[in-house]
Parts: structure tokens; C-alpha cells; sequence
């Protein structure tokens, strides 16, 4: 297991470290409904730094992106970001990342810390055009400063003026007194604040003047368990959850970020899907009783057939009722659908909602 730049720092805050994606990380302080609510209320940072980092630069960059990608990398521009998949070549997720334009003929990929290595094998595999790769994942930490007071929080750190950084835009600007550092407004906790990637070096110095800043506003380590509860209360998918090798991006959900004007891996037969369906989907569900759906439960309909399986599920901290995601068949994705959700013996009424289930 690997250690991040900043593990004896959260030793000394007293985290719950465990093995996750190849690293030891955080995954609690206080206790995750605290640290939830301190997210969704004020301003709290997690320290992400297993995720993985590539560069893909030069002539052929764009090329072998829009060949790997399900989105479209081409209606990027400098200083924007793009959530995407990268298919299989049977119509799976190899991962799910999300992509910069850094300058012109240079981007960043940034991947779940699990795939790293299958998606650098898998990349390169695919990159019979001669494009530029490396990778950083290394050498560079990423913390993840989210809750509603975050840009109020933390523009005395900057320059730049935090609160023209639209979603899913960046700068690469001076922070914390550090230059050529990312500020994106991104995140995966539907409370908008920053992701900010700078280099182990400079991570220590970063963490103590971002806890300085913020510390009027209340300011407080985060763990990997909040960030899951904050995630599924917007129905944003975890890979190894709710996607992987063998769900496509339709059946996902995700046909948003599945663009057909161009060709990339499994292109036609994802386009199929597209056009006519596919067995199973995706959908968010709560609970009507009392209950906390988990991973791999029976989702069965109102009569006791089985029709499909839990994917993640929890004890929404921000709603106070279960609630879960989970593939079903096509028959049963109204929203509104009653559905049976089987916990141990018992058998808890459930029903469709639309996603997020959270709404600020």
C-alpha cells in the first residue's frame, strides 16, 4: 500500500486510515454525518491524493483522446474541464475521469487511484498515434476544499477571483502562495467549492494555509466515507460500484457524456444502445420504511420477482431516509415505480425517484 504526501498529517488529526485503491487513506475524523453536514453547510477538505494524473500532450493528443473518450474532447478550450468514460472495446467502462485542457495540444486526465495502471496499460494500448504520455500520479497531491463558504473561505489565498471560476472551469494560478497551481471548480459533492492539484512538495504548506483561512469559517478535515454519502445523495456514479467493465455508459446513465458526433472505442455499438434501449438502467431509489439498502441487495418488484441489484446504497445524512442506486430492468425505471428492496429477511418498500436526491 502506498502512503500520500500528507499521511502523517492525518495520523496526527487522529483519521481512521484504511487500504483504498492501492493507498492508505483517511476515511474518517469525527464521524461521517458530522463531517456530511459540515460539507453541505460550511466548508470542509478532503485530501484525494490517490487519484491518478496523465499527461497527454503534443500533435496527436486531441487524436488519441477522441479515440479513447466517450465525450467530446474537442469542444474543450483552455481552461475547461470535461467529465468522460472510457469504453471498452465491448461496450464497458474501463473508468470513468474527467479531462483538462491545460494549453494547446496538452490535457490532463485525471482517473480513479484503483485504475491507474489499467488505464495507463489500457491508453497506451490504444495509442497507435504517437501521442505524448506521462505519468504523474506520483508526484502530484490533490485536495478537495468543498462546501458553500469555499470561494469566500479561501480567496485571500489567490489572486485570482475564485468566484468567476465557473463549474467545471479551472485557472492555473498562484495559491497559498505556491505558483502554477490547478484551481478547478470541480468536485464530487454537489456543494460546489475546489480541487486544487499541486506538488507533494508544496502539499504540507498548502493544507496549513487553506486550515488558516478557513479556520473563521469553521473549516474541517473530511473523510473518504463522507465524500461517499455527499456523492450517492447526488446520485454521482462510483466506479466498482455503480459502473465498471461490464455496464455501458447508456445503461448507465451516462448517455450525456456519450457523444456520437465523432468515433471512438465501441462507438457503434454504444450508438445501438442508444437508439433502441438496453435491458437494464441504472436509477435512484428511496426508501418508504425504515432501512439502509446496501451493496448487492435483491431489488425485486411489488409481487417478490427479482429485477435487479443494488449498486450503492445509504443513510442519506442531508434526507434522513434511505436511499440507494441500483440497476433495474428497462420495464422499471418510472420514476415513481414501486419496488421491494430485500434486506435480509425483510422486504422494504421502495419507489423511483429522480436523481439528485439531494436538492439544495
Amino acid at each position: 500500500m502506498k502512503k500520500i504526501a500528507l499521511h502523517s498529517v492525518h495520523e496526527a488529526l487522529n483519521a481512521k486510515m484504511v487500504p483504498f485503491g492501492g493507498y492508505i487513506m483517511p476515511v474518517q475524523y469525527e464521524g461521517v454525518t458530522v463531517e456530511h453536514q459540515t460539507v453541505r453547510q460550511g466548508i470542509g477538505v478532503f485530501d484525494v491524493s490517490h487519484m491518478g494524473e496523465f499527461i497527454i500532450e503534443g500533435p496527436m493528443a486531441l487524436e488519441l483522446i477522441q479515440s479513447i473518450s466517450s465525450n467530446d474532447a474537442s469542444k474543450l478550450t483552455i481552461g475547461k474541464a470535461q467529465y468522460s468514460c472510457l469504453p471498452n472495446d465491448f461496450g464497458g467502462i474501463v473508468d470513468d475521469l474527467i479531462i483538462y485542457k491545460i494549453k494547446e495540444s496538452s490535457y490532463l486526465l485525471v482517473v480513479n487511484a484503483s485504475n491507474i495502471e489499467k488505464d495507463w496499460d489500457w491508453i497506451t494500448s490504444k495509442n497507435s498515434v504517437g501521442a505524448e504520455m506521462i505519468n504523474k500520479s506520483d508526484d502530484y497531491s490533490l485536495l478537495a476544499v468543498q462546501g458553500p463558504s469555499s470561494v469566500e473561505a479561501m480567496q485571500s489565498l489567490s489572486s485570482e477571483d475564485l468566484s468567476e471560476i465557473d463549474f467545471y472551469n479551472f485557472k492555473i494560478s498562484d495559491f497559498a502562495g505556491i505558483q502554477n497551481v490547478i484551481i478547478s471548480a470541480t468536485g464530487y459533492t454537489g456543494s460546489g467549492g475546489f480541487e486544487i492539484y499541486c506538488k507533494n512538495s508544496d502539499v504540507k504548506h498548502i493544507w496549513k494555509r487553506i486550515f488558516e483561512a478557513g479556520s473563521p469559517y469553521g473549516i474541517k478535515p473530511i473523510g473518504l466515507a463522507a465524500r461517499d454519502t455527499l456523492r450517492l445523495e447526488m446520485g454521482y456514479c462510483l466506479y466498482g460500484n455503480d459502473i465498471n467493465d461490464k455496464t455501458s455508459p447508456i445503461e448507465a446513465g451516462l448517455g450525456w457524456v456519450t457523444k456520437f458526433s465523432k468515433s471512438f472505442t465501441s462507438s457503434d455499438a454504444l450508438e445501438i444502445q442508444k437508439q433502441n434501449g438496453t435491458k437494464k438502467r441504472l436509477v435512484g431509489f428511496e426508501l418508504l420504511e425504515r432501512g439502509i439498502p446496501r451493496k448487492d441487495y435483491r431489488i425485486e418488484d411489488t409481487e417478490g420477482n427479482e429485477i435487479g441489484i443494488v449498486t450503492s446504497g445509504t443513510m442519506a445524512p442531508s434526507l434522513g431516509k434511505g436511499i440507494g442506486l441500483g440497476y433495474v430492468l428497462s420495464d422499471f425505471i418510472k420514476v415513481g415505480t414501486d419496488l421491494r428492496i430485500a434486506i435480509r429477511k425483510h422486504k422494504v418498500a421502495a419507489k423511483v425517484v429522480k436523481l439528485p436526491f439531494y436538492k439544495k
